[in-house]
């Protein structure tokens, strides 16, 4: 027998807790594959968010949309960015079974929704918001241009969560410009740096930090080590999973989930370590914290502020020391080292050498000069022979009068070690100068 479509309008009803505040669940019904009503039910909050029955109905709204999305794609859809922003979190950020997006990237969309774009754009609709006043509100923003373009890509997956549902035809936020450059280059640790904290460190946080400069593990998946991961026969580190808020989830990515060489030197630190630590089980954290009986690692951000950072300050190392500066230093230090690209891909476990390229490896600046230095000598012919040390002497007034015998002569002013200024004297014949600090080169005869 036909069945009318009809609109649900759900009901939402009080229900107690074992732990907690009260809470709030919006019930309605789905027809099954057997055309028989299934009834369901979600926790739409708590009653300290939502203090009374009215103002929980209306963040049902999202979860009564979806109740309705079967039968009614068009009619039944959001009407302001705050509805939106309920169906998306609903569909693509609650719920265990939520496997598309990590943890980590749940909960910095939810830090974006809350402090950013819902207090700006809560009560606008869809129709109303224009790609022009999005960019100027986005230059507005005192923060970072990547956390910019980070707020400016979530609001575009909004808009794509809309149109996935038609509930509207364009993407207005594809317009609006907002740049992502790194406004400042990372932090790299030089090798004397590094060498000088590892000697300053205890045992534990040594070993955490060799093993995070030496193998370029992120830090997540550096604490979500167990024993079990650790082949001390064959030398490898097998990456299977990241911690994150002691939230367990998946590698960040594919290429992330691939065995790591462990230098031999850095499997007699772990040993030490491991008979240290009261927890050595197969099944037990490397890092496993004490505090909570070994059933969680260490929090990072309690062992860099308290303990690594006070150590680096001390020894004289007043970088922003944080536990990426050691991927990026040991980027850095394998492409001083004369590693070719996709070896550096590979130990970092990027998905491209594009990123490998242009975010985790700096040239060191004698390296930088050496390979300068290379291409100087395909162009000039004796140049060694040429080259003068650096600091010149200061050349005295008499030494500038005219000569008999010499052309006009040009006077370069060169910056030198100590910051004083001195004069470069050449002569028309003269073959380039290169030196420390840059390229001398002689002027034609004004005459």
């Amino acid at each position: 027998m036909f069945r009318r479509t009809r609109y649900q309008q759900g009901s939402v009803q009080r229900e107690k807790r074992r732990k907690g505040p009260d809470a709030w669940v919006y019930r309605w019904y789905e027809v099954g594959s057997d055309g028989a009503n299934k009834y369901r039910k979600v926790i739409v909050g708590n009653v300290v968010t939502l203090p009374t029955e009215a103002v929980a109905l209306k963040a049902a709204h999202a979860l009564r949309i979806d109740a309705n999305q079967k039968h009614l794609p068009t009619e039944s859809g959001p009407n302001t960015i705050a509805e939106l922003v309920a169906h998306y979190r609903l569909k693509e950020l609650t719920g265990e079974g939520n496997t598309r997006k990590a943890f980590s990237t749940r909960a910095a969309y939810e830090c974006y929704l809350d402090n950013w774009i819902l207090p700006r754009w809560h009560d606008y609709r869809l129709h109303q918001v224009r790609p022009v006043p999005m960019e100027e509100w986005l230059n507005n923003i005192q923060r970072a241009q990547g956390t910019r373009a980070k707020i400016r890509n979530l609001m575009s997956a909004l808009f794509q969560h809309a149109m996935r549902y038609e509930w509207v035809d364009t993407n207005p936020i594809k317009l609006v410009r907002q740049s992502a450059k790194r406004e400042r280059a990372p932090e790299v640790l030089e090798r004397e740096e590094l060498q000088l904290l590892l000697s300053k460190l205890a045992l534990r946080e040594r070993t955490l930090v060799l093993l995070d400069a030496a193998t370029g593990l992120r830090v997540s998946e550096l604490l979500a080590l167990r024993w079990e991961d650790v082949d001390f026969k064959a030398l490898e580190l097998r990456v299977t999973r990241s911690i994150w808020h002691q939230v367990v989830g998946d590698c960040k990515t594919e290429a992330s989930a691939k065995p790591v060489p462990l230098d031999s030197y850095m499997a007699d630190d772990l040993l030490r370590w491991q008979r240290m630590s009261p927890y050595t089980t197969p099944g037990d954290w490397v890092f496993a914290s004490p505090t909570m009986r070994g059933k969680q690692p260490y929090w990072p951000d309690n062992l860099m502020k308290r303990y690594i950072r006070p150590v680096a300050r001390k020894a004289g190392i007043h970088k922003q020391i944080g536990w990426h500066t050691f991927r990026h230093t040991f980027g850095t230090l394998l492409k001083a080292n004369g590693e070719d690209v996709k070896t550096v891909q590979e130990l970092l476990r990027h998905a491209t050498s594009r990123i490998t390229l242009e975010v985790y490896t700096q040239a060191v600046t004698s390296h930088k000069r050496a390979a300068q230095s290379k291409v100087v000598k395909m162009m000039v012919e004796n140049v060694d022979e040429t080259r003068v040390g650096f600091p010149f002497k200061p050349i005295s007034k008499r030494s500038l009068e005219p000569r008999s015998g010499l052309i006009p002569y040009v006077l370069i002013p060169y910056v030198l070690w100590g910051g004083q200024r001195s004069w470069v004297e050449t002569d028309e014949n003269a073959p380039l100068i290169w030196g420390s600090f840059g390229l001398i080169a002689p002027l034609s005869n004004p005459r």
